[in-house]
């Protein structure tokens, strides 16, 4: 216990696949409300790779923390939930509570917002995550406590067996969410979920967490699925974005195809939205509008009562996700033939 297992080496063959860590099909997330089943996630489907970083991202009330809660099998008892999610090929919906406990922390783990409010406030902060250690790794008291000063200290907290001792509420919200941080590497996972993890933090914090999150990722290979609204971070730290909507996903691809050729209107009104003083000489893109409330989803696009170049087709059926190009998924009947350079212009 006294030294980080870095993961091994890559292959020295550029065009190897890396494995599949995770592959959710066709997710659906449901509850009860007034007697009836409202749908707050409908087919999404999506995969992260070992090393690779995925960027799930949409405006509040896309989907997205609700998507990862699925994938975790944290969700309410009362939420009905179907479709499939495998970890290393093994399906985790309908799996035994006991089983799902011993993969939570030691194969999948996942940074929560807020890190002050997911930290118990009674207990230090180091044996929060010695908890976690011992729990999954079976060591000893010693041996879990110094595993956590070492780890605090790998998350750059200074003078880590000093912190280890003290309270949530002794720390700064960076030093929570770098604790986070150390409490979710604590069992070596092999994947990462990192839930909106830079909010209410100023820049440089933020700046600070997410470096943090990639040298964590580089060290022990992790498979990354980070969730946010902010472009800006989407494109700075993953290799691929799913981009959300009213619960579903409206579009999937390599991030520098979805930067440079959005075929989703919503895509190219998030894009446009973003501060670009090259782009936006004088004031920001804007979206009409905003994301209507589950129980007023409906089968056919979720988007056209905001969208531009609605046509009456859009509100007719459903409207099925597409293969446009390599590697690029569009759920709209307009792909490919709408120029979104200057989309949402306000």
């Amino acid at each position: 216990m006294g030294h980080i297992t870095r993961a091994p080496e890559p292959a020295a063959h550029d065009d190897v696949t890396p494995p599949v860590l995770l592959d959710v099909r066709g997710l659906r997330v449901e509850v009860t409300q007034a007697e009836s089943l409202i749908s707050l996630v409908d087919d999404v489907s999506f995969t992260v790779a070992a090393g690779e970083t995925v960027g799930l991202v949409g405006e509040s009330g896309s989907g997205k923390t609700v998507t990862s809660l699925a994938v975790m099998q944290l969700l309410p008892r009362a939420a009905v939930l179907s479709g499939s999610v495998r970890l290393h090929g093994q399906e985790l919906v309908g799996r035994p509570r006991r089983e799902l406990d011993r993969l939570r922390g030691s194969q999948l783990s996942m940074i929560f917002q807020e890190a002050r409010r997911s930290l118990n406030p009674v207990f230090t902060v180091g044996s929060q995550i010695s908890e976690s250690i011992r729990r999954h790794k079976g060591v000893s008291r010693t041996d879990a406590w110094a595993r956590t000063v070492e780890l605090l200290d790998l998350v750059r907290i200074p003078d880590a067996g000093r912190r280890a001792q003290q309270y949530p509420h002794e720390l700064s919200g960076g030093m929570c969410q770098r604790v986070m941080l150390a409490m979710a590497l604590a069992c070596e996972p092999d994947l990462l979920i990192a839930d909106e993890p830079t909010t209410a933090l100023d820049v440089t914090v933020q700046r600070e967490v997410l470096s943090l999150i990639k040298e964590a990722q580089l060290e022990f290979g992790l498979g990354l699925l980070l969730i946010t609204h902010d472009l800006g971070v989407v494109a700075e730290v993953c290799d691929r974005a799913i981009v959300m909507y009213a619960g579903r996903v409206v579009e999937s691809a390599p991030v520098m195809d979805l930067f440079d050729r959005p075929q989703h209107p919503y895509t190219a009104g998030l894009e446009h939205s973003m501060p670009d003083p090259v782009r936006h000489a004088s004031k920001l893109g804007t979206i009409p509008g905003t994301v209507p409330p589950a129980p007023d989803f409906t089968d056919s696009c979720r988007f056209a009562p905001r969208c531009p170049y609605e046509l009456p087709e859009c509100t007719m059926g459903p409207i099925p996700i597409e293969t446009t190009a390599p590697l690029h998924d569009v759920r709209c009947i307009r792909a490919g033939t709408l120029d979104l350079s200057e989309a949402f212009y306000a």
